[in-house]
Order: structure tokens, then sequence, then C-alpha cells
């Protein structure tokens, strides 16, 4: 027995040891670390940062309600204590250097640090910026600005600041929406202007206050401004970055000198706290609910971590993160405003390696980059940001084919549509002969097989058999599409007074098209695919197909119905059918399409399933106007209420989708009540 015990015991060691070697998440860890797959969603990653510890004194100091934290080249950390109405200064191990600014500051909620040593403090409650030099001496202060452009009904209460290598001042101040406040230090705080103003927010009821409203209306109204940007950053370029709440794809910011964001927009926390950018260019933004999410210079997210602290005061989690910093190890410092400490976090074995991969790919040494990326898809198959940096690489030493492959794995259609470029040229080059050959061979035959014909009919038995199939009344129905296509109006005319189709025949061609958009849907090119790769949900795709037509068809026959149309059922039911009939033809041709195109050649896409849509539009208006003997008006009339019809019928049967599944839980919930009662009773 002693034995068996020994022997789990040192299995569970050597477990317990290889585990964490890999940088999965230990067991001190209280969260779980993710990173984002080439479809946008979080999936669980190893352990990019461990907490080591928090810092709650500084020497015997507390601080209170601490808004904002800096730590210098030289690991000096400085501590916005706004509580306390002063700026603590300490090393990292939490020992007291100095206090700065007792008696001066009233509210210090911004601090920045220059290469100088000069100390930035932004003061909402006295409206100042303060400049202390580094023993802590006031050097000079700046208020609100006197200059006409500034704006008399401006606000100036300093929130957080920054300054960049050319000596101007960014000030971002509580309630002024017209932008970051730019002064010059060089001539006493002289008013440069605004930069990187927001956009006003657009909503629907603006759009409709525009339309609709006159004039006076709109002044008595309040106007739509932009939201005031939270926190910034400077980097060591001059690039200025920006945090903004509540803005959804635009929350982080990456401003050029211009005011111009150069992220583009990604999907980011909406209640951001602070942001700051690490020596090999990657962003940390904190969440005020707790999460610390890593991206690199360009946006792409790398890693979030962290999360909300229910009570348990464990290490690692947070109550509401106020700012972030980092020393010269690149160990994080994260201050919590609520719980009054800062808490530190060491990268881990797997960070560094992610961390060292891009730095060498960034400064373009790719070959070095190459075994890196590998090592961390060995040590992680589903990290996609690995996989497309693995696929640069191998592009830049032209290995087209593999770069492709990991360029699919990691889902970068970008990266797999230069690659397939390369490809694709390569083989045109080497078989472009044996295609033009293989042509004229097809050209030559098929004119030798039409001059046999002439002669000899050759193809006398085969055209007998054709005509004897087309003679068929069911394929001479399905045939009468071709018809349908050249004479629109007059098929109509066929479908509903001379019988062309049946109900049999529509239905086939209707089953048709149900294969053309599942063969559209799960065929079409990876770069071209609207579905995961390898997920197929074919039984949902037909029954979703079904009820939109089902339910559009029902809505336009009783529309019609109502509005006295002279149109049958079943001439409806053919009728919209044959009108679906270019989707039919030319949606496959597009789909064979997107297996050979790159994204450079997306445009003849999108011009086959413009003319396809506009095609079938055009069909529809005809057809309703061909059964129903509607004038034009009256055909968009009855198209604007099917379509409302339509929503409303949604919208219902949503309604009584939820009250089923309510009543359902409901009684599942007494059911289960009952037998649990009955189990214990018995």
């Amino acid at each position: 027995m002693k034995v068996k015990l020994i022997s789990l015991f040192i299995v569970f060691c050597v477990s317990v040891i290889s585990y964490n070697r890999l940088g999965v998440v230990e067991a001190n860890t209280p969260y779980t670390t993710y990173t984002v797959d080439g479809y946008g969603e979080y999936i669980e990653t190893q352990t990019a940062y461990l907490p080591v510890r928090s810092i709650r004194l500084i020497d015997d100091l507390s601080f209170s309600s601490a808004s904002d934290l800096i730590i210098t080249e030289d690991n000096t950390m400085f501590i916005a204590d706004t509580g306390n109405k002063r700026i603590i200064v300490s090393d990292l191990e939490g020992n007291l250097i100095r206090t700065i600014g007792e008696g001066i500051l009233g509210s210090p909620t911004g601090i920045f640090v220059t290469e100088d040593k000069k100390l930035y403090v932004a003061d909402e409650v006295n409206e100042r910026v303060y400049v202390f030099s580094e023993t802590g001496e006031l050097v000079t202060e700046y208020g609100k600005p006197d200059h006409p452009l500034f704006g008399e009904k401006a606000t100036f209460k300093p929130q957080k600041v920054a300054v960049d290598k050319r000596g101007s001042i960014y000030i971002i101040s509580k309630g002024n929406s017209n932008g970051i406040i730019q002064l010059s230090q060089a001539n006493n705080g002289e008013f440069l202007g605004y930069f990187g103003v927001n956009d006003a927010r657009i909503d629907l009821m603006g759009i409709f206050r525009d339309l609709v409203f006159t004039d006076e209306q709109k002044a008595q109204l309040k106007s739509t401004e932009p939201v005031t940007t939270n926190n910034l950053t400077i980097d060591s370029k001059g690039l200025i970055y920006t945090i903004t709440q509540g803005e959804g794809a635009r929350t982080l910011k990456k401003l050029n000198m211009a005011g111009t964001d150069m992220l583009g927009g990604a999907p980011y926390d909406d209640y951001p706290g602070d942001v700051i950018v690490g020596p090999i260019g990657n962003i940390f933004v904190t969440s005020t609910n707790g999460y610390i999410y890593e991206y690199t210079s360009e946006g792409e997210l790398l890693f979030v971590f962290g999360g909300r602290d229910n009570g348990d005061q464990r290490v690692g989690l947070f109550k509401t993160v106020s700012s972030i910093s980092m020393d010269s190890n690149q160990w994080l410092y994260v201050l919590d405003q609520e719980k009054n400490e800062i808490q530190v976090f060491e990268p881990t074995e797997f960070a560094n390696l992610v961390h060292n991969a891009l730095v060498l790919y960034e400064e373009g040494h790719y070959l070095e980059s190459k075994a890196p990326w590998l090592e961390v898809i060995e040590m992680n198959s589903l990290f996609d940001f690995a996989k497309v940096g693995l696929g640069e690489a191998l592009f830049k030493e032209e290995a087209y084919e593999e770069a492709q492959t990991a360029f699919k794995q990691g889902l970068d259609l970008t990266g797999y549509s230069d690659s397939y470029w390369e490809i694709r040229n390569v083989w045109l080059k080497t078989n472009l002969v044996s295609i033009f050959l293989i042509a004229l061979g097809s050209y030559i035959l098929f004119k030798v097989i039409h001059l046999l014909d002439r002669k000899k009919n050759i193809l006398s038995p085969i055209k007998k058999q054709l005509n004897k199939i087309k003679n068929i009344k069911l394929i001479k129905e399905i045939n009468f599409i071709w018809y349908f296509i050249k004479n629109p109006s007059d098929g109509f005319y066929g479908i509903k007074r001379e019988g062309k189709v049946s109900i049999l025949s529509t239905t086939i061609i209707l089953v048709l098209f149900i294969c053309v958009y599942l063969f559209n849907r799960y065929c079409s090119g990876f770069l071209f695919k609207t579905v995961k790769e390898g997920e197929f949900t074919i039984g949902s795709d037909i029954t979703l197909f079904l009820a939109g037509f089902i339910l559009l068809l029902t809505c336009h026959y009783l529309v019609a119905t109502i509005t006295d149309g002279e149109g049958k059922f079943k001439h409806v039911y053919s009728g919209i059918v044959y009108s679906f009939v270019p989707y039919f033809l030319l949606v496959p041709i597009a789909t064979i399409l997107s297996n050979v195109l790159t994204l450079n050649e997306s445009f003849i896409l999108s011009f086959m399933y413009t003319l396809t849509y506009g095609w079938i539009g055009v069909l529809l208006v005809i057809m309703i106007k061909e059964l129903h003997n509607f004038t034009l008006s009256e055909v968009v009339k009855n198209i604007f209420v099917t379509l409302f019809t339509t929503l409303i019928a949604i919208l219902a049967i949503f309604v009584v989708y939820v009250l089923f599944t309510q009543v359902y839980d409901f009684v599942s919930a007494i059911i289960g009540e009952v037998v649990y009662r009955l189990e214990n009773f018995m």
C-alpha cells in the first residue's frame, strides 16, 4: 500500500512539474488567461503573467483612492495618492523615497514623469497642472488657457496629463468634449489647440430628429457631443494612445501627430481604466472591472487575464483597476483604487517566448522568429497569432505553400491570399503551355465532331434520345426556366394563364435552389467562406431557409389577396421560385470562382452577387405586377407592406417562442420539484 502511495505521489509531482513547465494555469493563479482565435472568439491559453506579490504600504504610509501610477526607467515608482492629496515616491520594494505636493495638491488624479525627472500632476479640484522638480519643489503650474480658441464655456479640470519630447503637454479635462488640450511648455503654457477629438455619437433617434425636426426644435434639444477621453499615454516615438469608455470598437486609439487613429478599430473592453506601452511596442489596457489586456503594436490581442475580486482578497484579482505601469524587467504593477494596493505580475516563460518571437519578427529577423513561433505552437496549438507569425516568416522565406497552410490555420485571410497569389503565379507559369494546348485541342475536337455530325450524323442517336427526354412534361416544365429568363413578362403569363409549370416542377427547382445555397455556403473558397472551417449545420440551414421562404411566401400572398391581387397561391409559389432562377444560374459559377480568386480579385464576386440579387429584385417586381395585375405604385406598396408584415410575423414568432420557453422551464421546475419530494418521502 505504501509503495502504491509513494508511486502515485511521484507521478503527481512529475505531472505538476511538466504542467507548469509548459506555462499552463498554475494552481496559485486565481484566473484564466485567454487569447482570441482567427474568428475573434476568446479561447483559453497558457498563463501569461503570474501574480507574485502586492504592495499595500510604502514604509508606514498607506494610500487612499489612488488614481495613477508611473514607474520610470530607473525603477522609481510614483503613486498619485489622490485621497491623501499627495504624490508618493518609492522604490519597487515599497521603500519610501519622498512625498511630493502635500499642502499644494487638492486632488491629484494623473501624473507623468519626463526624461529630465520633472513630475507633472493633473489636479482636478485645483484646476491646475503642477510641475515639480526631481526633489519635489514646485517649478511651475498651468491653469485654464486664456485663449479665444479654447472656448469660454470649455472646462479645465485636469484628470490626466502626458508630455512628449518636444515639450508639448497633453491634458484630459473632465467634461471637455472638444478633445485633448494641448499646451506648449516652451511658451509658458500657450494653448496650441485640441487634439484627438472623438467622433460624435450618431444614433437612429438623432438621424430621425435631423430629418424631421425644425432648426428651432433642434436648438431646444441637448446637442450630441463627442465622448471625453478617459486616459492617455505617449510612447518613445511620440505616438499618443488614448482610451475612451463606451466607444466599442474605438475604445483604444493610437494617434499619430495628425491625430489619425492608426489601429483602425478592433474590439476592446468598454470600461478601460488605463493604457501603457511596453518596450517592444506592446499595448496594455486595463479594465475597471479587473481585466488586463495585452495587444501587439498593431492592436492584435495577445492575452487577457485577471478578473473581478468577489471578496476573497485573492492576489491577481481586482476591485477597481485605476492604473498600470511596467518596470525595466517588464513586470506589471497594477493599481487597485478600491483595495488601495498595487499588485505585481511576472511574465511567464510562455509570455516571454511570444514576446521574443514578436520582437524578432517586427525587427525583420524572420528566419530567427521562425523557431520561437514553432515553439509557441508546440506549447499551444490553438494560439492562432503564432500561426500567423509563422506564416509571415515562411512567406519571407518564399516557402509559399507552407506559409499558406500556416495562414489558413491562423485564419489570416490577407496572408493566405498573398501566399495563394504567389503559388498561383508559379503554377500558371509552369502550366501555361499545357493549358493552351488543352484549350486548343478541345476546340479542334469540338469542330471535328461538329463537322462529322453534319456529314455523317454521328450524334443523331444521342439527339433523338435527348429530344425524347425534352418532350417529357416534367422536363419541359423545368426547361421553361430558359424561356423565362429571356422573356420574364411572357414567362409569368405562361405560369398564370398557360400552365407552363406545375407544383412538382417548381418544388424540384426549389430543392435545386437549396442545394445551390448549401453548395455556396460550404464549398466557397477559404477566403470567401461565411462559415467556420469544418463546421456543418446543414439541417438547421435548410430549416431556416425553408422557414424564411414559407414566411415570405405566406405574407406576400395574404397582403396581395387583401389588396385585390389576382394571383392564386400556386401561381405566387411558382412565381417566387422562378424569380430566384438567377441565383440558381450564377451563384454556382461564383462559388467555383471563389476557390481560385484572391482578395485583390474579390470585386469579381461582388459584381456577380450584385448582378444576381439585382436581377432577382427586378424579376420579383415583374412577378408581382404580372401575376396580380398591379400598377407600379401598387407593386411598390405591396413590397413594403409585405416586408413590414414579415417583420411583424418574425416578432410574433419570437414572442411566442420566449413565452413557450418560460412555460416549459416553469413546468419542468415543478415536475422536478415533485419528483424530488416523491423520492425523498417514499
